[in-house]
């Protein structure tokens, strides 16, 4: 009976690692062992540390740093940079350009 409650345990345990990430989920017929101990090993740290944050209730909220706000270059003649575009397009699909490479 103990052997068959550690397996339930085992495979409920996976079961929360393979909802919460993805590579767990997927097939591993092609990996090395040390690779899947490695990534098994990592996902149960991630997962401990998910589960820690979730329950420190007195961290505060201005710990947490925010993504600067990006600088967003203004267009003033769109046609002209969208004709820009269009000939940087051309220049990457020209097939002489790419056999004289």
């Amino acid at each position: 009976m103990k052997q068959e409650g550690c397996r339930k345990d085992v495979e409920c345990a996976f079961g929360v690692l393979q909802s919460r990430f993805a590579i767990v989920a997927g097939p591993v017929h092609f990996w090395h062992k040390h690779i899947l101990h490695d990534i098994m090993t990592t996902c149960i740290i991630m997962h401990n540390m998910i589960i820690a944050s979730e329950y420190e209730v007195d961290a505060s909220i201005e710990d947490h740093m925010e993504a600067p706000t990006p600088e967003v270059e203004m267009v003033l003649d769109e046609n002209t940079q969208f004709q820009q575009f269009l000939t940087r397009h051309r220049e990457i699909r020209d097939k002489d350009a790419h056999i004289a490479l």
